[in-house]
């Protein structure tokens, strides 16, 4: 797939802002909570903003008693169920107690007095965060160590067994992508701002057409290289972050997720379909296949086409919500406007994969 020319994302996403305008937060009462509910927190308190996060705005605070990570809800009018930081704190909470790798929580607040939305903060992960996944300045060793990992490591999510890790309500049985086609088809209704006809065709087929499901567990939803936090000298993943669109499903909705990176162009992001990948030492689709399967005891994945033009679909949906804050002026990200610019982009891509698929 090719998207619009993209920015530098290592660049443009790493770091930290001052925060400004509606991003400010109020200091003083954020103290008082979390010398209340940050066992062994110690003020003052500074904070500043991630440059990255284009939906719920995430914020670094460093305090004499350490560093910590606070992500809160965006301010104004918000559609049904997105921006759930409370499920990403509860999910995150049951996983650290298995050992999975995620950041170590540390308190939720529903309280919108505090800061004016609710929030949860977490230990800050000292690593690196990868957010091309042609991975400039690495060797072809390192490449491949570190996309075993990635698969390995959704493996070990996808083993967590959901009662036994306290999250045996966190999603519905069943019907997973059912529930999921039908939640993005209305999220993508209550933002739509212009008809856009393979989302129309895409709507209609994709109910039609879901394949069998035959294993249930908590999946991630936005697995991808920049969405987890590696460690500085090694190929290790030390947390997995952004857990916003986890929920109990089907584990090859995400593994087809983030095998959607051997078909969409680099562009400066997670995408490796472009790149010479033999040289780069990242391997090809068929072994990560392998590899997932193998790990999960699987004999084989299904024929993706139909995953990939769900996940599409799914991501068009996202970025029409995105495009919608542009419009109303409540988008959280300065890239907020460039993201919004791929929704139709994403629905042809979607579209094509489906009638790869069999659609007409």
């Amino acid at each position: 797939m090719t998207l619009p020319p993209a920015i530098d994302a290592q660049t443009a996403f790493t770091g930290t802002v001052e925060p400004e305008g509606d991003d400010r937060l109020d200091t003083a009462r954020l103290t008082a909570w979390m010398e209340a509910n940050v066992a062994g927190f110690a003020g003052p308190l500074a904070i500043a903003k991630f440059k990255g996060g284009q939906s719920n705005p995430t914020y670094r605070l460093d305090s004499p008693s350490g560093s910590y990570v606070l992500r809160r809800k965006p301010f104004g009018p918000l559609l049904p169920s997105a921006h759930a930081v409370d499920r990403e704190y509860q999910v995150q909470s049951a996983l650290e107690q298995t050992g999975f790798p995620v950041a170590p929580q540390h308190g939720l607040c529903t309280d919108d007095g505090v800061i004016g939305s609710w929030f949860y903060v977490m230990g800050m992960v000292e690593g690196r965060t990868i957010w091309d996944g042609s991975m400039p300045g690495a060797g072809p060793a390192e490449r491949r160590a570190v996309y075993h990992e990635m698969v390995d490591v959704l493996a070990r999510l996808h083993a967590v067994d959901p009662e036994a890790a306290g999250l045996g309500e966190y999603g519905k049985p069943g019907n997973y992508f059912g529930r999921q086609i039908g939640r993005w088809t209305k999220q993508y209704r209550l933002s739509e701002t212009e008809r856009m006809e393979e989302m129309e065709q895409l709507i209609a087929y994709l109910p039609a057409t879901i394949p069998e499901q035959t294993r249930t567990s908590v999946v991630h939803g936005d697995y991808r290289i920049d969405n987890m936090i590696f460690a500085a000298d090694r190929a290790e993943v030390l947390a997995v972050l952004d857990w916003e669109l986890s929920t109990l499903g089907d584990p090859l909705a995400d593994f087809t997720y983030f095998c959607l990176a051997w078909v969409t162009e680099n562009g400066g992001r997670s995408g490796v379909e472009d790149l010479d990948r033999v040289a780069l030492g990242i391997p090809e689709l068929d072994e990560v296949v392998e590899r997932y399967a193998a790990a999960t005891g699987r004999e084989r994945v299904p024929d993706m086409n139909w995953y990939f033009a769900y996940n599409f679909f799914r991501l068009a949906g996202i970025m029409q919500g995105i495009k919608k804050r542009v419009i109303d002026g409540t988008a959280s990200s300065a890239h907020a406007k460039a993201m919004s610019e791929r929704v139709q982009p994403l629905a042809e891509t979607a579209w094509r994969f489906a009638k790869a698929a069999g659609a007409e």
